[in-house]
């Protein structure tokens, strides 16, 4: 029941910053204008735009399908594909992406893949996620300065700040990943202070299973600390990953019949606004994410086009994404644990190396 209420108080969220969204952008505009010129773009363009999304969602998949594979977890791609959804559909509609690994790890508990092993490689995944953001900020912050100068002038203490908290999130995740004893002081207080304050009943036992599942979350830990051609790797794939998400607006440029402007600089400007956004407490930083597109991508559509390439660009890497996931969320809520049970070598998911 809790659940549920927390579910529509997420969607209630959702629709209130959406709704906020559309004023904000379109109050004053000529919504008919807007159309007309949405009409003239070459719909050839966008098929590979949208590919681009469906390879966003389908990168993350193959990450985890690849880590749990070398963590001894053999799994379907497809039915990584679904976790992937999962995550996507969960962090889309919550608040700073909060929502998608929990419920990610939900759907991989029904498949008996055990909570701390799933946790480990999720964070791994949002580690190198966030990796490839704070690479290209810094990238850009110490080689960029004419790229900063002409298209971010006016953005630039959102863009540090961004950046900034990416730094902080990857060095604490990575503290809490590859050192368990802290992870595990923190989850021990955590749950002492819950109890203190008589937000979690006190239950005999719960300290003896919590240390059960840092035992295979440090034995996790460890493998992957001592396998560094496999977070290699995981990384090399997230950049891929990334920049597909990004390059969708840059088939947006080309629907709109326009040329000039190299990839590679539409790539960064849309990863700039990812940097900017990430850590903030909105939805997929809805809202955020639109104003700086407006601001940032004048030299790019020009005035004209602007709001009509926004809602395109937008409408592909945040509601595309959305619509997507969604659709396979479903999909993983009627099989994921309704199927018989694989089996790795006549063992079971939980058992870790």
């Amino acid at each position: 029941m809790a659940d549920k209420k927390k579910m529509i108080c997420n969607i209630v969220f959702l629709i209130l910053v959406f709704t906020g969204t559309l004023y904000g952008v379109f109050h004053g505009e000529d919504l008919g204008e807007i159309v007309h010129i949405l009409k003239t773009v070459n719909p050839l363009w966008l098929i590979p735009g949208v590919i681009c999304v469906v390879i966003f969602i389908w990168g993350e998949s193959i990450i985890i399908w690849y880590m749990m594979r070398s963590s001894g977890i053999h799994l379907k791609k497809r039915t990584c594909f679904l976790f992937s959804s999962v995550g996507f559909f969960f962090s889309c509609i919550t608040p700073s992406a909060s929502g998608g690994q929990p419920m990610q790890i939900y759907y991989m508990k029904k498949e008996k893949i055990s909570i701390p092993v799933s946790t480990v490689i999720l964070m791994i995944v949002t580690i190198t996620y966030k990796l490839v953001l704070v690479v290209i900020g810094i990238g850009i912050a110490i080689f960029g300065r004419g790229f900063l100068h002409r298209y971010l002038e006016g953005i630039l203490p959102v863009f540090y700040l961004g950046l900034m908290l990416n730094i902080f999130c990857v060095t604490f995740m990575t503290i809490l990943v590859f050192h368990p004893l802290f992870a595990k002081a923190i989850l021990v207080k955590g749950m002492k202070l819950l109890e203190r304050f008589h937000l979690m009943r006190k239950k005999e036992g719960r300290l003896k299973k919590l240390e059960a599942s840092m035992e295979v979350y440090q034995n996790t830990a460890a493998y992957l600390g001592t396998h560094k051609m496999v977070l290699v790797n995981v990384l090399a794939i997230t950049f891929a990953q990334r920049f597909a998400l990004f390059a969708a607006t840059w088939f947006v440029y080309r629907a709109f019949h326009l040329s000039g402007i190299s990839f590679i600089t539409i790539v960064l400007l849309q990863a700039v606004i990812s940097v900017s956004v990430d850590m903030l407490p909105l939805p997929g930083g809805m809202g955020i994410s639109e104003t700086l597109f407006l601001k940032i991508f004048p030299p790019v559509f020009g005035s004209t086009l602007l709001l009509p390439a926004m809602v395109l660009s937008r409408g592909l890497g945040y509601y595309g994404e959305l619509l997507v996931s969604a659709v396979f969320t479903i999909v993983a809520q009627l099989t994921i644990g309704n199927t018989k049970r694989e089996k790795r070598g006549g063992t079971t998911y939980d058992r870790v190396l």
